[in-house]
């Protein structure tokens, strides 16, 4: 081996060994790394816009609006967690629910029947983002097959698809129902694989939170983070993971 090619190796050597301590490098090799992705794993939220849940609560509870709303969010992904680690499984839809009468209690207001009937109802009430429609249509025209893989259950996915006229876009409609165990459990995440008989390598996940999109590359697989409200990401020592603020990114993550 001569001096030129040892240089080269060592050089490559280091290089990795960043990639895995720096997450700017993980998101800048996860940019530029090329992929065989033949299917993607869809977080609801990518596909539908939660903002207007946050705008009925500001309606119902103008003075407590935001920190409400930031309350009764923390509180439905704690139960989930909570749940998943205890064993105690009960459906996201619930969980809404529980949670719901946590947050009113905790702020002292009123959880009169009409007003949690329209908090919980919002949530099959759920648009798509504007930018969805042409990504769906650009993943059919390329052959990638989707499904959902969610905490929300079949019938929120359901409803708000029909609603939405792109019910039929999805070829899953994978819940953690299915496992009895909420993401980021890798249990929850390998239902992606066993649907789509496809290595994790082959299956793109696009998530919404940043501990999901932590997840999905700790399970495995080539994670697209749709960060659309700008939000920090996670130090918890993830690996690659491209972000970028709308679907756009996960159309040309897909394409390279």
């Amino acid at each position: 081996m001569n001096r030129r090619q040892f240089l080269s190796i060592t050089a490559g050597v280091t290089t990795f060994g960043l990639t895995l301590s720096n997450p700017l490098i993980n998101t800048a090799l996860a940019k530029t790394t090329k992929t065989n992705i033949k299917a993607i794993a869809f977080d609801g939220f990518p596909i539908f816009d939660p903002r207007p849940i946050f705008g009925l609560v500001n309606t119902l509870y103008p003075k407590q609006g935001k920190a409400f709303s930031k309350a009764w969010f923390n509180k439905i992904f704690a139960y989930t967690w909570l749940r998943t680690n205890g064993a105690r499984y009960k459906n996201f839809y619930a969980i809404i629910g529980d949670a719901l009468a946590y947050t009113a209690t905790q702020f002292k207001v009123e959880l009169k029947a009409d007003k949690r009937d329209q908090l919980i109802g919002i949530w099959l009430q759920l648009k798509p983002w504007p930018d969805i429609s042409k990504a769906l249509q650009a993943f059919k025209d390329q052959g990638i097959r989707i499904a959902f893989l969610s905490n929300l259950t079949e019938k929120m996915l359901r409803i708000n698809t029909k609603n939405a006229g792109i019910e039929d876009a999805f070829e899953f409609y994978l819940t953690t129902d299915n496992v009895n165990a909420f993401k980021p459990d890798p249990r929850a995440y390998q239902m992606g694989v066993d649907a789509f008989k496809l290595p994790k390598q082959n299956i793109a996940f696009a998530a919404f939170g940043a501990w999901d999109a932590v997840g999905a590359s700790w399970f495995g697989y080539p994670t697209v983070w749709v960060n659309r409200l700008d939000l920090p990401a996670e130090n918890l020592d993830a690996g690659p993971i491209t972000i970028g603020r709308n679907i756009t990114t996960l159309v040309d993550f897909v394409r390279r």
